[in-house]
Parts: structure tokens; sequence; C-alpha cells
């Protein structure tokens, strides 16, 4: 089969809308908040094109609760916003959790808290992105770098979703959303595409949440208005999804919403490497600050100076293997974010090496520059 591909010179936010068609999603719900509106606006434009349907809600709770019943009714579902939305959106984000339901969120990061500085980028929403929600569980977020990476990875967004039952966050910003840069928008082989296992028993038996017999551990979903009568609660359930308050059975199930996740980081987990072959230092980064981060390994080697750097395409589930690996081979590390310091508290957790870990921080909303993380290292490097 002979697949077409065509290049678009886009903003970022635009080739979210493509990657999520590409991905088989069918349905948006939103409300328009900055620096995401051209997601609202390109999926108004785009899905009825493919047979699909954008709904404006009146708010980011309405939002959130109306891709979870698109999703349950069968259709790929997502929705876009920035940090106040996500707010907003948390406690229906719970729902997804406690139902696994998959659905996508794309969190267009900006300056805050509250309103904050509503057109400027920032990356401080890293844990709300993992603990904004109330409760015990797994979460997937998924952040980009660049205008090919909001095509590309909105699609893995989406198939992680299908494939593990569960919310994925993509944690982009105000920068690569509204960057413009040459993308390739693939067409996407079948074979490419997951799609959520559909159970084939007898309807009489259909147990939406039976997942001990499930070799993946995932059990099927069923879509509302099949042959396959189910029901979602956000009470604790059983795996008919009734409620069910025993202790054996909270256990059980909490356990499982985080283990779904955290036993297959190796299947979930995307990181990229760069000159960590033999580097004296290096850096861990994430988003838009990645990419300050791979000029200033550039800068360097052209310098003659080993620096590297892992960029962390996944941000949740943690890399702990692969921080490790880079820790341990290490003299220092610098962890540049446009926040105070969130995902530099994960990688000192695991530096069992003794070496130097320094973080390098902006929330005045401008971008952290190559010069700036190599000024940093050369501070490191001189208190050796």
């Amino acid at each position: 089969m002979t697949l077409n591909n065509k290049v678009k010179f886009i903003q970022g936010n635009q080739a979210v809308v493509e990657g999520a068609i590409a991905a088989g999603a069918r349905f948006y719900a939103g409300y328009p908040i900055t620096p995401s509106s051209e997601i609202a606006e390109g999926s108004a434009n785009r899905l009825p094109q493919v047979g699909g349907l954008y709904v404006q809600m009146e708010d980011e709770i309405g939002s959130m609760a109306a891709i979870i019943g698109a999703s349950l009714s069968g259709k790929k579902s997502y929705t876009a916003t920035s940090g106040p939305g996500i707010s907003l959106m948390s406690e229906n984000l719970g729902v997804a959790v406690m139902g696994e339901v998959p659905c996508v969120l794309i969190n267009v990061q900006r300056s805050g808290p509250s309103t904050g500085l509503a057109t400027k980028p920032a990356q401080g929403d890293v844990m709300q992105a993992r603990w904004g929600t109330h409760g015990d569980h797994g979460i997937i977020v998924i952040s980009p770098s660049s205008v090919q990476d909001c095509y590309d990875l909105t699609i893995e967004a989406f198939n992680l979703s299908e494939k593990y039952r569960t919310p994925v966050m993509f944690l982009s910003d105000a920068t690569i959303g509204h960057l413009k840069e040459k993308v390739v928008l693939r067409e996407i082989a079948p074979e490419e595409i997951v799609n959520r296992k559909q159970p084939n028993c007898d309807p009489k038996d259909y147990q939406p949440f039976k997942f001990q017999d499930q070799e993946d551990g995932i059990a099927p979903l069923a879509a509302y208005g099949s042959e396959y009568v189910f029901r979602i609660t956000t009470t604790t359930h059983d795996e008919r999804g009734m409620a069910n308050s025993t202790p054996a059975n909270a256990d059980k199930f909490i356990r499982h919403y985080t283990d779904k996740i955290e036993k297959n980081k190796k299947d979930i987990t995307i990181v990229r490497k760069y000159n960590l072959e033999d580097a004296d230092y290096a850096i861990i980064a994430f988003g838009c600050t990645a990419r300050a981060a791979l000029e200033a390994v550039n800068i360097a080697k052209d310098k003659g100076k080993k620096i590297g750097l892992l960029q962390l395409v996944t941000i949740w589930p943690f890399a702990d293997d692969e921080v490790r690996e880079v820790l341990k081979k290490v003299k220092g590390v610098v962890v540049p974010e446009m926040n105070l310091g969130q995902i530099i508290g994960e990688v000192k957790k695991i530096n069992d090496y003794g070496i130097p870990v320094e973080g390098l921080s902006r929330v005045d909303s401008l971008m952290i520059t190559p010069k700036e993380i190599l000024d940093k290292i050369e501070e490191v490097e001189k208190c050796l």
C-alpha cells in the first residue's frame, strides 16, 4: 500500500488537530482559552470534514464530561485548554481515571498561577498534570518540543490512551503551540493505530472492569448503545461497575489504576538521547526548553566540550531508569525548566551517585537560552 504524505508549514496547535484526526479522533468538546484556542478553531473546521463533531461547551467542566461520554459511546475524543481549564477539568479527570475511559487532554501551558500571564509560555503544570485529580492513580503525560512532535505525539497519545484505557495529557506550551515549522503530515497506516479492545464474550457475561483474566491487564471496553449493557460509576466499584466499598476491592482497583501504567513503563516511556555516549555533563530537559538544551549541546560540541542531553518526551510516568543511566555516567547534571523546579526534584530523588544536580529556572515568561544553560554547566564544573 502506498501512503501519501503532506508537507505543511503550520502552527503546533494546528498540527495537534491533524494528529488527532489521523489517530481516529472524531469528537471534540472544549471552551476556548489562550494559548490553546487554535486547537478549538481547527477542530471546529476539520472534524465535520471527516464525519466528526465539534461542540463548544459552556465551560471546561462540561467539556471534560462531554469527552468522557463520547468516548464511552465509542468515539475517540479530546479537548484542549490551558492551566486554568485543567484546574476546572480535574474532578472529571478523576472520573476518567476511575472509569478507565480513553481520552486525550491537551494543555497548552501558560504562565500562572490563576490567570497569570495569559499569552506567555511556561512549564509550571508538570505536577498539576501528575496529581491534578485527587487520590492515587497513574497518568500518562507527553510533552512535545516541535511542530512535528505535535503531529506525531498526538497520535501516540491517542494510541496509549486506547491501549491502556486511560486519560492521557498532552503537555504543550504557548511557545510550541504558536510556533510555525515545516511538518510532515504522514499518512498513517491502519496497523499504526491502536483501538481499544472489544469484548467477545456473551453480552450477559460482560464485565467492563474485569482485568484479571486479560494478558495485558486491560479489560475490553464496549460502547454505550451496543449489545453489551454496562454502567460506569464514580464510586469505587467491582468488575461489573457496581459500587463495592469492601477493603479488598478498594485495594485491588486503586492499585490497578497505578499498576497498569507503572508496570508498562518500558512500553510507555519515550526519551531522546543526544551526545550522551561519552558526555562529561548532561542536561535533562523537556518541551520547549529541550530546544534550547539541544542547541547548547551543539554549541558545546563545536567547542570540543562533551555535553549531552536527555530529553524527556514522556514526563509521566517518570523515566527513572533512563535518568539513572545518565546520572551514573556523568560528572554533573543541569535541569533547565520554565518553573521553579518541578522536574529537578524527581531527578534528585534518584541521584544515588553523589554528583551535583543543579536547576536552572525561569518564571518571568522569557525562554531559557542556550547560553544560560552553558553558563550553568560552567558553574557546576567550577564547583567540582
